[in-house]
């Protein structure tokens, strides 16, 4: 019997990412366990191959971290112990270190750890990975499974998946639609709420029902980007619920947030308005075609900032709608992506209504 336990304390988006290591390790283990955030437990009940969520917020991880308190280390070693773990597989992203994470699982007996580290880690790991440059996170977090001794197995295509969404047909109104999702916990990444209103507005000019997306703190935000154009569901689903609604989506215009890993983990294509603060190499839209919108030389790139630096937000709030409302056509024109799903650029909308024919796409989870 072979009792694991993965490891991703970050958000919700990067827990979606873990999902297909998630899968391999569950192939070669009886029982896995996910020790998550807070804010990534949502995503975690939706993996397929976890048999268990383990929550707990570390104080070396988020935008608002805990302080460290010596009562809730001990607890949490004390609960990893008493499930006896033999493997640990410890996520994180490529500027992270897995380190800390490392001394908690050695302090609660885990058998064997294995993290992507750069930093000599003494003898809190037994497989020091080193991950390869330019990886997807999804792809770093398989190669570090399959070093681990956890392979994929030879059906599963290592994409993004989570369990069957629920039928909310009642809540979306029939098909097709487009998804504008307006929101993103990090300011830097998100365009702003004119930009995505007119996109709104061209992609109902077009002759598509828009739906808006958004959690019970972007209602004021999806309220403004839907107007009178489009279905306003902010604050109206859960992350589950969200999964359908992005299920029976032709398209989903998103940033880099948790919402465009979950339409690619149902299997929608995403227009991606990306602000180049992180490498959009290392998190596009994993497996699904997708099209990048937004100035990927802006003076931002690669900062890492989480509200912009640059007055005026310029590698996204120069969009037009007409230009995000080209981007959709491209996307669902039938025609088939270039290398990794991504399209080349989207050429201006005429305006025109749109004459295509309701989708008919059928999505696996």
């Amino acid at each position: 019997m072979t009792r694991t336990l993965v490891v991703r304390l970050d958000s919700a988006g990067d827990v979606l990412l873990a999902g297909p290591a998630v899968r391999a390790v569950a192939a070669s283990s009886t029982h896995v366990a996910l020790l998550c955030g807070p804010q990534g437990a949502a995503a975690a009940e939706l993996l397929p191959g976890v048999d268990r969520t383990v929550v707990w917020e570390a104080p070396w991880v988020g935008f608002d971290p805990p302080p460290l308190a010596a009562e809730d280390v001990r607890a949490v070693v004390a609960r990893l112990a008493r499930q006896r773990f033999d493997h640990a597989v410890v996520l994180t992203s490529f500027h992270q270190s897995p380190l800390p994470t490392a001394l908690l699982l050695r302090l609660a007996g885990v058998g064997a750890v294995a993290a992507d580290c750069e930093d000599y880690p003494g003898s809190l790991l037994d497989l020091r990975h080193r991950r390869a440059p330019g990886r997807h996170e999804a792809e770093a977090a398989l190669d570090l499974a399959l070093a681990a001794g956890f392979p994929l197995p030879p059906h599963d295509d290592g994409r993004l998946r989570v369990l069957p969404p629920p039928d909310l047909r009642h809540l979306t109104g029939p098909d097709p639609y487009v998804v504008v999702h307006p929101g993103a916990a990090v300011p830097a990444r998100a365009a702003g709420p004119a930009v995505l209103a007119a996109a709104v507005r061209a992609l109902t000019a077009s002759g598509r029902r828009v739906v808006v997306t958004g959690g019970p703190a972007e209602q004021e935000l999806t309220a403004e980007v839907a107007g009178a154009h489009a279905l306003d569901l902010g604050g109206r689903t859960d992350l589950r619920a969200l999964s359908a609604v992005l299920a029976g989506a032709d398209a989903v215009v998103a940033g880099n947030t948790g919402p465009a890993h979950l339409a690619a983990a149902v299997g929608t294509p995403v227009v991606s308005l990306f602000a180049p603060v992180v490498p959009f190499e290392r998190w596009r839209p994993f497996g699904v075609p997708h099209l990048l919108l937004g100035r990927q030389d802006a003076p931002c790139a690669a900062s890492r900032a989480r509200v912009c630096p640059v007055e005026g937000h310029p590698c996204l709030d120069t969009l037009t709608g007409d230009q995000i409302a080209a981007a959709v056509d491209r996307l669902t024109s039938g025609a088939a992506p270039g290398p990794g799903g991504q399209f080349p650029p989207a050429r201006p909308s005429t305006g025109k209504p749109s004459t295509r024919k309701p989708s008919t796409r059928k999505v696996s989870s």
